[in-house]
């Protein structure tokens, strides 16, 4: 396949509107994503639901997420991907308000399934406008609005989610959710419409799926993506249920301290991704700063959610919370900067479609192995050390298996 130039960047001040709208839109796709954990205390009761059933409820969203990434990826590659971003997010929209409807497990189920198809689009998407409109020297700061977005977005559902759910019950929580994620849509439009590349229908030159597909790089981003994700969907997940549940905290209580575990995760994504960027600008070796701290942050995330695990007051809870969120910041940043660097603005869709695939398995395992583990033993226990055996993996790919950081060549 002849190589193709690569479109030119948008000026400056439109790239970054529409970095901070992706940024804006990562946040809204962990509010919703997130929301069924913080209406769990609520929710699990009045639907007659089991802890494996509640995971089965949780995981039923990755069920088609994670599988659909392979073709989402490559659509974006070869259509128009602002449009696709406005599709998938007036989908999971609607899905989210829907959610607020439902009597049981089976439209519960239903609803999730939908809400992760809309929501696929998201990093495949966003990954491939930054790769087309931001400069290298910029892509650590551009990437940390993604990491900024999955911190903040717990952080918003779960402060504005759970004083809401223990004042007025969980099913107004979706309504406005699902409302505010609508808003997204025209706003979006009316900043992409007027970039040359959007154009109905328009098919844009990009190396074939199966080119990707045969390189290793993919498939090893895959695996890190994996053990990046198990930690923090356990989190997001699981962490309001257990405190209230395991440690005896209020609604309240809880909302409080696991909002500051979220908040420590934002601004540690955000001292990243500037260090990335200098480190970058000075002309040292942008794969090894994000190699190397990704290794890092594994470890960290390994020890911190063994400390979670034994902590009993709330000032040690929360403090382990900001440690495991501080270092889960690295894996928003590097994992799509790691991408974009292996795929560029041509392939970067289809390289974080298979990328993403693999390590949203994470969401479909993880919920429902950890349901089960606590209806077998009654404890958390058991489940806090299989996350932290995956995070400790998640080092070792990092520093062994992941392939040389360049680009890769695809005819």
């Amino acid at each position: 396949m002849a190589t193709m130039a690569a479109p030119a960047p948008a000026r400056p001040v439109a790239a970054l509107g529409l970095v901070l709208l992706l940024g804006l839109a990562v946040l809204l796709n962990y509010i919703d994503r997130g929301a069924i954990a913080i209406a769990a205390p609520l929710l699990k009761p009045e639907l007659g639901l089991t802890a494996t059933q509640f995971g089965l409820a949780v995981s039923a969203f990755f069920w088609i997420y994670a599988p659909i990434q392979f073709a989402v990826g490559y659509a974006c590659d070869r259509w128009c991907v602002y449009r696709l971003l406005a599709a998938g997010l007036a989908l999971w929209a609607l899905s989210t308000i829907a959610i607020g409807f439902v009597g049981g497990i089976g439209a519960l189920v239903a609803f999730r399934l939908l809400l992760g198809l809309g929501e696929s689009i998201t990093f495949p998407g966003a990954s491939k406008v930054i790769a087309r409109h931001v400069a290298a020297e910029n892509r650590g700061i551009a990437n940390s609005t993604f990491a900024l977005g999955i911190a903040l977005g717990p952080v918003v559902g779960t402060l504005a989610g759970g004083l809401m759910v223990a004042a007025y019950g969980w099913r107004p929580m979706f309504f406005l959710f699902g409302a505010v994620t609508l808003l997204w849509v025209p706003v979006w439009l009316f900043k992409a419409r007027r970039l040359p590349q959007f154009a109905p229908g328009k098919r844009e030159a990009a190396p074939a799926f199966s080119a990707v597909a045969r390189q290793k790089a993919p498939w090893i981003m895959g695996v890190t993506h994996f053990t990046a994700t198990y930690p923090v969907y356990f989190i997001v997940s699981w962490i309001p249920l257990y405190l209230v549940q395991s440690r005896g905290f209020s609604l309240t209580e809880m909302t409080y301290i696991a909002t500051l575990g979220f908040i420590a995760q934002a601004v540690s994504a955000l001292v990243q991704g500037w260090a990335s960027d200098r480190w970058t600008r000075s002309g040292r070796d942008e794969a090894a700063f994000r190699r190397w701290s990704c290794a890092l942050a594994q470890l960290v995330l390994a020890v911190g959610v063994i400390g979670l695990m034994a902590a009993r007051t709330p000032g040690t809870i929360t403090i382990w919370l900001m440690v495991v969120g501080a270092a889960n910041a690295s894996a928003g940043l590097n994992l799509f900067a790691v991408a974009q660097m292996f795929a560029g603005p041509r392939a970067s869709g289809s390289f974080i479609g298979i990328q993403n695939a693999i390590g949203n398995l994470a969401g479909i395992v993880g919920p429902i192995v950890t349901g089960m583990i606590i209806d077998t033993t009654g404890s958390y226990d058991n489940a806090y050390w299989l996350t932290a055996a995956v995070c400790l993996a998640g080092a070792f790919c990092w520093a062994f298996l992941v392939p040389t950081i360049r680009p890769l060549t695809l005819e």
